[in-house]
């Protein structure tokens, strides 16, 4: 007598153990052949040394003086460039801050471009809570002690931040940490 198993084997007697697999022998083969192809495919190594690495070379802008900056009063700039959604805000926190300079590492800047969807930041630092927002888009609100993290509302990623350099009395932006809004590379605007 012949039966067809779940397998869609025909199996008779004492053949129809023989035909299932069980899961350890289905595990074992799976693992088998993976190994097999793995090591029988040829690899392409230098693959990575085809690419050129692209390297960003941001300006170096002055943008203020330590001596002249007041706690909590922002003082507006544009970095990277003059293009589209890149002014920014320098503003002494009173607190030391992610990515601070100065001698209470408490000197931060920002782009004002919500990274939601692009709604002006303008006018919005809340001295009180050190944070920038809400956006009137749509409420995103980030923490400027931070490196910018979103404190609430739709946004998903962090407000780009300055990079910033002291050299003796002048504060300089020299780079960005994160994307400007509507941008794909902060260096085109």
């Amino acid at each position: 007598m012949t039966d067809q198993n779940a397998n869609g084997c025909s199996c008779s007697g004492k053949a129809k153990k023989a035909c299932t697999v069980n899961r350890r022998q289905f595990l074992f083969a799976s693992g088998a052949t993976t190994f097999a192809v793995m090591v029988a495919m040829p690899t392409r190594h230098g693959q990575a040394e085809q690419v050129p690495a692209l390297v960003s070379t941001y300006p170096r802008k002055l943008i203020g003086k330590l001596s002249e900056l007041e706690q909590d009063v922002p003082v507006e700039f544009y970095y990277p460039d003059e293009g589209d959604y890149s002014d920014s805000i320098l503003v002494r926190t009173g607190v030391e801050s992610g990515g601070g300079i100065g001698p209470q590492k408490d000197v931060v800047a920002f782009n004002l471009t919500c990274t939601h969807q692009g709604g002006s930041m303008y006018d919005s630092y809340k001295p009180e809570h050190k944070v920038l927002g809400p956006c009137p888009l749509h409420l995103s609100t980030y923490d400027v002690t931070r490196h910018g993290i979103l404190v609430s509302g739709q946004a998903y990623q962090s407000l780009p931040q300055v990079l910033l350099e002291l050299d003796g009395d002048d504060i300089y932006a020299v780079g960005m940490f994160g994307l400007i809004y509507g941008r794909y590379d902060n260096l085109i605007a």
